[in-house]
């Protein structure tokens, strides 16, 4: 006879992982302390972990302000490809 499969709720598996990243404790002993199996809370340990980085953070006041800056550089580089462009069109044309 099979064994049956135990299922976990979400609240119960967030609490689980919010334990683990916390305390600073080792996985397998929290899995002990919970009774469930080490490589199950590791998993839902790694998927919070990898949902959390796909979120975005807010940007610092220095990066922001790198960023403004490379947005002005890179419409300046825009601005000067336009033009340069133009202008090599206009001295092939006036080869002809």
């Amino acid at each position: 006879m099979g064994s049956t499969r135990r299922k976990f709720t979400q609240e119960y598996k967030a609490e689980a992982v919010r334990l683990v990243l916390d305390s600073g404790r080792p996985v397998a002993d929290i899995a002990k302390s919970l009774g469930i199996h080490e490589a199950t809370l590791g998993n839902w340990v790694k998927k919070a972990k990898d949902d959390s980085e796909d979120e975005e953070r807010p940007l610092s006041v220095s990066e922001r302000a790198e960023l403004e800056e490379l947005r002005k550089k890179y419409a300046q580089a825009q601005m000067d490809i336009a033009f340069l462009k133009k202008a090599a069109s206009f001295f092939a044309s006036e080869q002809r």
